[in-house]
């Protein structure tokens, strides 16, 4: 595992900040989830971007150790997660690490999308790999989710995570790994929310390669995914985010 492992002098700066643009009227609920999972993760301080004010305010009732931000301008902000639940920015800062869920995975195919400077992670379920002009009408088999994100891992200059059943992370130049702990129970409603959380919370480590640490970050909430499925008999995202206080 690459959690980072703290030191006597840390400080919740010196391990690291993770911001979160998620959440929306529709579904404000994802705001909740994302930042529950980058609570667990190498962050030792989590902010909340957003300028809705009713989302923030469940989100800090919630986790009364997050702080609300509404801008990134002047904010420090070591990795950057946008996307779960519809949420979405104007500016994208180029050089924050940039964690990319849901219908933000559309910004991975564009122009201004190149110009960063900085390394990017896409979380795309099979549905959301239409986002990047990809149809599928069948589920794909393994082979083909493999070579899927290995595709478009080097075609756009990203570490891919395609979830699912067996999810496969795959980064530019061939490498891949596929989860074989997570099962059916990670197939609920917000269970996706969970892991961008946790995956931008994990990256802000900076100890070894990004792609080992999103790794982890998959390991992480696949285990945490089995341990809620041990202790209850239908398992929800809740259930899930409080296993991953325990793995």
């Amino acid at each position: 595992m690459s959690r980072r492992k703290l030191l006597r002098e840390d400080n919740k700066y010196s391990r690291g900040v993770v911001g979160i643009a998620a959440g929306s009227k529709r579904y404000p609920g994802a705001a909740i989830l994302t930042v529950g999972g980058a609570r667990r993760g190498n962050a030792g301080y989590v902010k909340f971007l957003t300028r809705e004010l009713r989302i923030a305010e469940m989100v800090i009732r919630a986790y009364p150790d997050v702080v609300p931000i509404s801008s990134v301008d002047k904010e420090r902000v070591d990795v950057l997660v946008v996307g779960p639940g519809v949420s979405k920015l104007s500016v994208i800062p180029s050089d924050l690490p940039l964690v990319l869920d849901g219908e933000m995975i559309a910004f991975a195919a564009t122009p201004q999308f190149k110009k960063r400077k900085a390394y990017s992670v896409i979380t795309p379920h099979e549905g959301e790999l239409k986002y990047l002009g990809k149809q599928f009408k069948d589920r794909i088999s393994e082979i083909g989710r493999v070579n899927t994100a290995k595709e478009i891992a080097d075609t756009l200059d990203v570490i891919v995570v395609l979830k699912g059943n067996q999810t496969v992370i795959a980064k530019p130049g061939g490498s891949f790994k596929v989860d074989r702990i997570g099962g059916p129970e990670l197939a609920t409603a917000g269970s996706g929310d969970i892991l961008a959380g946790l995956i931008g919370s994990m990256l802000v480590a900076n100890t070894t390669d990004p792609f080992e640490l999103v790794c982890d970050a998959v390991d992480m909430h696949s285990r945490a995914g089995k341990a809620a499925s041990n202790r209850y008999k239908s398992v929800t995202s809740m259930e899930i985010l409080e296993s991953l206080a325990q793995v």
